[in-house]
């Protein structure tokens, strides 16, 4: 079970994140220093790189490389290894003065100036080729070099070009997928508001009204961005084939199917910036809300390659500089924070960044090593804690996280949602709706993969698939067929509404999963943020719902079609209509939640599906608000990992077992107490 680490050479937990010495070349004595206090924080990585094209080539074909060489031997000598990053993040001046095409353009069609980050044209013959040069010269340099760990190729990728050139590659996509301009207006409708298309050069705006464009749009960018990155990655696969290759994602941003990229990757890699204590009423009050949310997220990381585990790439040890409110992480919270992501399957607690940048965007972006320039500080401090913490965790390396559970979150689907014209504007929340079916499964402590709808399906006893607006082929029929082989389904309102070109499924929805769910919806009707309604249980229905829940924004109008009503309506003109259903097909069931309903509902639905599918709980105890136990294990040991997200003392029962603490190197058994923001792991036999 467990997978290799991600560096054979390194079979420990990475502990370190971004440092960019080239910001520091004029002042003396700063690499001697920075190398000192790596130690005294225990850490054992550096990425450097990242945005250093200017300073390793100031000039066309003009390379420096000595300063490089001095960073890359110190570390090494001192014991860090290095991820060291492709620049193309951020492209130098002179080269974006010099050659125009690689800036992009805006929606518009008007060229960028030069400024920012990540504003390169991923189409750019010009600029893949001058990617192509800087990655194969450090590739020919560092190969070999004994701190080289990793590849970090450019940095958090994101944003569209609306450039010709850009739209020429649209045009040859279009004609791929769509074979004629006909085919695609059908596939558009494109007749509507008169778009008909005669030739594919006729595309030359994504206009919002056509939905089915909006959606290829994005594919044909998560395309591009695939092929920039093989572009990328080819001398450095060519020159250094044993060195993992990554690039730094950033949780569920939209502008791309991660899904798909993940693929060129050999480990997927994210940055995660929480707003901890941002909406608490009282400091630490909904930290583990929080928590939740992110935990969600780092779900889906370790689903993407199979299990294999992930890399937490940026954090934060304070705070940053660019949420709406910035706050400090109280103590406590930045060891907890860190170690539940891996928890949740990161061999990695990495930051951005090591030393405070004197100037510029995110000068008070928070660092391991602030302004002061000394260890000194609490926030030091707890670094070279949680350091401390992480070298005893090699044996966690690699492990993975069986799960019975699996959430469906779906790029496409979220485009989808977005893109189109429903009747609801505000409070569509794919993403929110989710990460709420996700809960009650992280309040018992149920592993769970969050998955693409184009992943295997059958190895799991639960599958939860809310608001699957876009059932795209071959996954309706996937999922028919993981119920009738004695799966459990749960899915709701908003489901099975549209193809993957967003055309409507003709025939009443859910379309093609009506059968299966032996349900027709009518319609569904949009409620007014105060306005609530009752989901009122059938008394002895087999999920214990209680007796009467409350429904929001969302209430699907459905008729039976062979399933069985476990909830009703309450009020309004559709009281009484069924608002929850089940129908048994093949030796499976399957739910369908038709409204949007309240934590209690779904926290009663499915803790009540985990007691009768006995879906295993690593930790069968009852566990107190806001702490999160979650498991790794390597076929022989279970690592649980148990997590406290309040501000205040908890108390954990861990049952009959004796169990190691592998941070306190002590047994431990019975109940145990964990202080405010505490953690504890414990290994014991995985059965």
């Amino acid at each position: 079970m467990r997978q290799p680490p991600i560096n054979p050479t390194f079979p420990h937990i990475i502990h370190g994140g971004d440092y960019n010495p080239e910001q520091w070349l004029e002042v003396p004595g700063i690499l001697e220093e920075d190398l000192r206090l790596m130690k005294l924080a225990h850490i054992n990585e550096a990425t450097i790189g990242v945005f250093s094209w200017a300073s390793l080539e100031p000039e066309e074909g003009k390379f420096t490389f000595d300063w490089l060489d001095r960073v890359m031997d110190s570390l090494a000598k001192n014991g860090q290894r290095v991820v060291l990053a492709t620049p193309s993040g951020g492209k130098p001046n002179w080269m974006a003065l010099k050659y125009e095409s690689i800036r992009r353009c805006d929606e518009r069609g008007q060229r960028d100036p030069q400024g920012g980050r990540h504003n390169h044209c991923m189409t750019s013959p010009v600029y893949r080729e001058k990617v192509t040069i800087i990655n194969t010269k450090l590739a020919e340099r560092y190969k070999g070099h004994p701190a080289l760990l990793m590849w970090h190729i450019s940095n958090e990728y994101g944003g569209y070009c609306y450039c010709p050139l850009c739209f020429q590659a649209f045009h040859s996509w279009l004609e791929k997928r769509y074979e004629t301009p006909e085919k695609m207006t059908l596939k558009f409708w494109a007749k509507f508001w008169s778009h008909t298309y005669t030739s594919f050069d006729q595309v030359t705006l994504i206009d919002p009204s056509v939905h089915g464009l909006g959606l290829a749009w994005r594919r044909f960018m998560t395309d591009q961005v695939i092929s920039f990155i093989q572009n990328e990655s080819a001398p450095l696969r060519g020159l250094t084939p044993e060195i993992p290759i990554t690039t730094n994602l950033m949780g569920f941003h939209d502008h791309y199917d991660y899904w798909k990229i993940a693929g060129t990757l050999d480990v997927v890699s994210w940055d995660s910036y929480p707003d901890w204590h941002v909406n608490d009423p009282l400091p630490g009050g909904h930290d583990w809300q929080t928590a939740m949310k992110i935990a969600f997220v780092a779900d889906a990381y370790r689903a993407m390659k199979g299990g294999k585990p992930w890399l937490l790439m940026e954090s934060t040890p304070s705070q940053v500089n660019w949420q709406r409110m910035s706050r400090l992480k109280r103590p406590g919270l930045h060891r907890v924070s860190s170690l539940q992501a891996i928890a949740h399957g990161s061999d990695s607690v990495m930051y951005f960044q090591f030393r405070q940048s004197r100037g510029s965007t995110e000068k008070f972006h928070g660092a391991v090593v602030t302004h002061a320039g000394h260890e000194h500080t609490r926030v030091f401090r707890d670094v070279a804690q949680l350091g401390t913490d992480l070298e005893k965790l090699d044996a966690i390396t690699g492990t993975v996280t069986p799960a019975e559970v699996a959430i469906i979150y779906d790029w496409e689907n979220n485009w989808a949602i977005s893109l189109s014209a429903l009747n609801r504007q505000d409070n569509r929340d794919y993403s929110p709706t989710c990460a709420a079916h996700y809960k009650p499964f992280w309040k018992r402590g149920v592993p769970v993969d969050v998955i693409d709808s184009t992943q295997d399906f059958s190895k799991y006893k639960l599958l939860v698939a809310p608001m699957l607006y876009m059932l795209r082929p071959g996954v309706a029929e996937r999922i028919v067929q993981f119920v009738e082989d004695g799966g459990t389904l749960v899915t709701t309102y908003l489901t099975g509404i549209a193809d993957e070109d967003d055309l409507c499924f003709l025939g009443g929805f859910p379309g093609p999963l009506r059968k299966l769910l032996g349900i027709w919806s009518e319609e569904i009707d949009t409620l007014n943020v105060q306005h609530v309604q009752k989901v009122i249980a059938v008394p002895g229905n087999n999920l214990n719902l209680p007796a009467t829940s409350m429904a929001r924004d969302f209430c699907e109008l459905i008729h039976l079609e062979g399933a069985t009503a476990l909830a009703h309506y309450g009020e309004d003109f559709y009281a009484g209509y069924p608002a929850v259903t089940c129908n048994k097909s093949g030796r499976g069931n399957a739910y369908y939640i038709a409204s949007r309903n309240d934590d209690i509902f779904n926290d009663a639905l499915l803790g009540s599906l985990v007691d009768q599918l006995k879906i295993r709980r690593p930790l069968e105890a009852s566990l107190p608000e806001g702490v999160s136990v979650q498991s790794r294990t390597d076929g022989e040991n279970e690592f649980l990992f148990i997590m406290n997200f309040t501000s205040g003392a908890q108390n954990v029962e861990l049952g009959g077992d004796v169990c190691y603490d592998m941070l306190g190197d002590k047994s431990v058994s019975g109940t145990i107490a964990l202080q405010p923001y505490g953690v504890m792991i414990v290994r014991r036999p995985y059965r």
